[in-house]
């Protein structure tokens, strides 16, 4: 199916939440992959089925290992944990020392989960920074998406950081990758997105602004695992499903529209 890239640049946060809120409403079979090279923290945040503890020893450290005698799909799941509520995913690092042990694997491990089939893979690669080993996995997405709130600083962020990256992805040519952008914005904030889709198109960047994220503590409180309630209901899901439904859609039709 398709590997879709989620990034940030400086003062942008909220990767890991927009992610894993999209993965868990996403409309057909998904993997969340953890695959920020600073390190991961859904092992430490959320639980496995029965509100078992999920094994920080199963995920990509141990396919690195495994993946010394050959990396396959069929290896691959023997790394997979899954979430209380049946999410999939690949428990990430658990520190930035860890990210150069991979060495050469991030491109075949990209390969691989590009390729699935039948599943999505949604990877959160975390914020960029000059010479991260996790632009291996853009280059090899369907899609990359950034992810910024539409504070002055941020926008500002996100326009060098996309005018660099589509020209390190190949974005305006035929071949390249195409970039999105996601905005987690207060519901109230209307104008949000379409004040950062502005600046973009200004700017001449060919990136889209496909949606916003609501921005919602409460609901991403749950998904820390910090205290339970009804979350299907909250703001943040809801606005993950809105985008949910173009992300896909885009990747079915090949083109990046929004719904702002």
């Amino acid at each position: 199916m398709a590997l879709i890239a989620f990034a940030a640049d400086k003062g942008s946060p909220g990767v890991t939440t927009t992610a894993l809120s999209l993965a868990a409403v996403w409309p057909r079979r998904a993997l969340l992959a953890e695959l920020d090279p600073s390190g991961g923290d859904i092992v430490l945040r959320l639980r496995g089925p029965r509100q078992s503890l999920l094994s920080p020893e199963r995920g990509l450290l141990s396919l690195a290992v495994a993946a010394r005698r050959k990396l396959t799909t069929e290896a691959l799941w023997q790394h997979i944990q899954m979430l209380d509520g049946g999410l999939e995913v690949l428990i990430g690092l658990a520190t930035p020392e860890q990210a150069g042990g991979l060495g050469a694997l991030w491109r075949p491990l990209t390969g691989l989960l590009a390729g699935i089939p039948g599943v999505d893979v949604l990877a959160d690669c975390g914020r960029l920074y000059p010479g991260t080993p996790a632009m291996e996995v853009l280059k090899g997405s369907a899609l990359t998406v950034l992810v910024t709130t539409p504070e002055v600083d941020a926008v500002a962020h996100l326009r060098a950081r996309a005018t660099s990256l589509c020209l390190q992805l190949g974005t305006a040519g035929f071949e390249g990758v195409p970039v999105g952008v996601l905005v987690v914005a207060d519901p109230k904030e209307t104008d949000g997105p379409r004040e950062v889709e502005s600046v973009l198109a200004s700017s001449g960047v060919p990136v889209r602004v496909l949606g916003r994220i609501a921005r919602d503590e409460g609901a991403a409180a749950m998904l820390r695992g910090q205290w339970g309630g009804r979350l299907s209901r909250s703001l943040l899901v809801r606005s993950a499903r809105e985008v949910a439904t173009v992300l896909t859609n885009s990747l079915d039709n090949r083109g990046l529209v929004g719904a702002l």
